[in-house]
């Protein structure tokens, strides 16, 4: 009877012990896991870019309405100033002799994604399949297939960055948003666009908004008199080898790295 007590003893410790080395494997693994998935690299977009020029971008975003599209047009060309317009697939399809006006006045057409949906709840061949049926719909007006890409509703993750990266293009986003969707002012679009920009800056307005034209000359001709030079994207961004920071800042990792093209 004393074998047997010692020896059930010995087997409660030994599945004791056998139970306390799995449990320690699980939470292991279970642990490594949850740190590395802490410690993965989050990527960003292009919000500006770093320079010592006063060279900044002003972009529309093109995904609803039309009825600002011809005097947003105008204005910009009152100004000499070309920008850059992401519009949607389905705007396209609406508005094809708005965006072949568009590229004919010298702005760029690039894309916002083909049905303005949130990106990240998006399967990665979805993701690149709304990039791709947009930018056909543009190069077949325009004769020009985008190389930027601005993700519907400011809405990223890494799976959609490496997707647009993997087709060539860069994901823009912007440091200065005027929030003119909202309907403010003329004169707060002013305030927040004017008080906010810096070199290399990267401006959000949209098409459809119907205070936008009322601010824009007063934003083109206050940021023409201290100096600003206005470009599109594609000209204000680095090309070469640059790295981009925490703050969606692009910056230029060796001296034959140069913006625009």
């Amino acid at each position: 009877m004393k074998c047997f007590v010692l020896t059930k003893r010995k087997t409660i410790l030994a599945l004791s012990v056998a139970v306390c080395v799995a449990a320690g494997i699980v939470f292991g693994i279970h642990g490594a896991a949850a740190n590395a998935a802490a410690t993965k690299t989050r990527l960003v977009p292009i919000y500006n870019v770093k320079t010592d020029q006063k060279k900044i971008s002003i972009s529309f975003d093109a995904a609803w309405g039309n009825e600002q599209t011809q005097n947003l047009i105008d204005i910009l060309g009152k100004y000499s100033v070309k920008t850059t317009f992401f519009v949607v697939g389905s705007w396209v399809e609406k508005y094809p002799e708005f965006v072949k006006a568009l590229a004919d006045a010298g702005h760029e057409v690039c894309n916002h994604s083909d049905s303005h949906p949130h990106m990240p709840q998006l399967s990665r061949e979805k993701i690149a399949s709304e990039i791709q049926n947009c930018n056909q719909k543009i190069k077949a007006i325009t004769g020009k297939e985008p190389t930027l890409f601005r993700a519907p509703y400011g809405d990223y993750n890494n799976t959609l960055i490496e997707t647009v990266k993997g087709l060539n293009m860069h994901e823009i986003q912007w440091n200065v948003d005027s929030l003119d969707w909202k309907d403010p002012t003329p004169q707060q679009i002013y305030e927040r666009v004017v008080g906010k920009v810096q070199p290399g800056s990267i401006v959000l307005l949209h098409n459809g908004a119907k205070n936008t034209p009322a601010a824009l000359p007063s934003i083109l001709e206050t940021l023409q008199k201290e100096g600003y030079e206005i470009v599109p994207i594609s000209q204000l961004i680095y090309n070469g080898t640059y790295k981009i920071d925490n703050n969606g800042t692009q910056i230029p990792t060796d001296q034959g790295t140069s913006s625009g093209g």
